[in-house]
């Protein structure tokens, strides 16, 4: 039988845009809040955090925009970096999506999966295997098969991937449009919103440990600090919009339709994480107590598991809501990871077909999919399903993505000089003023990370940096 070459083009600027927001909404807007209420404390700074996150999205996704217009290739950004820096920086980058961006992604958002279906099951909570400190929980084997169901679907075809995510993308955005409008609804109705927005600007650092409380007041460089860290947690929930440039081979009109998509997808998603966030400080306290039994008395710096999307449910439904809202979280991050399963097998295809990663993943199933490159990725991300907890995975994922997301855009600005005469049907929106905005502000909020978090993301810096050596040794032995 003869050998499939090439990609069948199958999506529209509907799907592609339904992969943009599908790829975005997963875990990260039903759990994060609860975590950066902890880390900063007001209101307003938590909000802060959330507009900030969506004005730096969209700049991203209008500055690729450029990129994609004149690069419509499957592969996507690693394309980009290659024209821009040349082989090496394409491979570190290709290399740091396999083993931590990509993959990282898909094991934190299979983690979250199983969190909220452990409310059905509460035996998932327990621990299969404890050896020492470390432990295998249910859960994480759960993880696993999800990523492999996935993984099976994908190699189906485009066409089965492309009918999965509309579907997914619908229910999750039902959840959240439900979650807003009930939410706001049932919210306003009470005080909660005024007496969350009351001192909304006192910033303070929330640590439990052993049930005791140590709350620490923030000011003056400190916030700015404690502000630019907590923000990795609403970057990850507005992270992979860049996945419809790994696919940009399957897309129809992909000089139109990816610039387009990437600016639907990310105003779409960003506006509903504002509303979403509205509808949790209508509808629960800010403040609360650990020890409480009881959603409302929790509050949102302390919902149980930081399942704060099943806590604010609740407050609609009563005790249904919780069930409620966990299954439609369910659907909301299976159908993430189904995007994102989708997108990462081109990106390997792109760079085997560069001889920068394994032949085999350069080969395309009956199917007309990169069978081998998806199983490749379902393996690394089963693994770091057993290797970390669901921030620990989100921290250095985001991390080493910032990075290239950098440099990625600075690439702009080389090839406005490399390649003027080069057509580009769609120009960074902004340019230079935008696209030089988001390098300052990524670059000061990676720095403050660094410092605050210097296990995870020096882990992060790690892996990119382990890919060097790697590459010359891959380069080495082709010779």
């Amino acid at each position: 039988m003869e050998n499939k070459t090439e990609f069948k083009k199958e999506l529209g600027l509907l799907n592609a845009t339904s992969l943009v927001a599908g790829s975005m909404i997963g875990s990260g807007i039903f759990i994060v809040t609860s975590i950066m209420a902890r880390d900063i404390g007001g209101a307003g700074w938590i909000l802060l955090a959330w507009v900030l996150t969506g004005l730096l999205t969209l700049a991203a996704a209008l500055s690729y925009g450029e990129l994609a217009g004149m690069m419509p290739k499957a592969g996507g950004q690693y394309v980009y970096i290659q024209r821009a820096y040349g082989k090496m920086l394409s491979f570190l980058y290709g290399w740091t999506v396999f083993t931590v961006v990509q993959t990282g992604v898909i094991a934190a958002v299979a983690v979250a999966f199983t969190k909220y279906t452990a409310i059905f099951f509460p035996v998932l909570s327990e621990n299969l295997l404890e050896i020492g400190s470390y432990k295998i929980q249910y859960q994480q084997l759960l993880a696993i098969f999800s990523i492999v169901i996935l993984t099976i679907i994908n190699n189906q075809g485009v066409k089965s991937g492309k009918n999965l995510q509309f579907v997914f993308t619908a229910a999750k955005l039902i959840a959240l449009f439900a979650l807003i409008i009930f939410g706001l609804y049932v919210g306003l109705q009470s005080d909660t919103l005024a007496n969350n927005f009351t001192d909304m600007w006192t910033a303070s650092k929330t640590t439990v440990v052993d049930g005791v409380t140590k709350t620490e007041i923030l000011t003056g460089f400190a916030i700015i600090g404690m502000l630019g860290f907590t923000m990795i947690n609403s970057l990850f929930s507005s992270d992979a919009w860049n996945n419809i440039t790994f696919i940009a081979g399957e897309i129809k009109e992909p000089q139109k339709n990816i610039p387009k998509s990437l600016f639907l997808g990310t105003l779409i998603v960003t506006v509903i994480y504002l509303l979403a966030n509205l509808a949790y400080f209508s509808l629960l306290p800010l403040e609360g107590n650990p020890l409480s039994e009881d959603f409302i008395g929790q509050g949102i710096k302390y919902a149980n598991e930081d399942r704060l999307g099943a806590s604010a449910a609740s407050v609609i439904f009563g005790n249904a809501g919780v069930f409620i809202m966990a299954a439609l979280i369910m659907v909301s991050t299976f159908g993430c990871n189904s995007g994102l399963i989708l997108a990462g097998g081109r990106l390997f295809y792109a760079m085997s077909k560069d001889g920068l990663f394994f032949k085999s993943a350069g080969k395309l199933n009956k199917n007309q999919v990169p069978e081998t490159a998806l199983w490749m990725q379902c393996i690394w991300a089963s693994v770091l399903c057993l290797s970390g907890k669901y921030g620990d995975l989100l921290t250095y994922a985001t991390f080493a993505n910032l990075l290239f997301y950098i440099l990625t855009i600075y690439g702009i600005f080389i090839l406005r000089k490399k390649e003027p005469d080069t057509p580009r049907p769609y120009k960074a929106f902004g340019y230079p003023f935008v696209p030089s905005l988001y390098i300052v502000l990524i670059t000061i909020i990676s720095v403050i990370l660094l410092i605050y978090d210097t296990k995870n993301t020096g882990l992060g810096l790690f892996i990119v940096l382990l890919g060097i050596p790697v590459y010359y040794l891959t380069q080495k032995k082709s010779v």
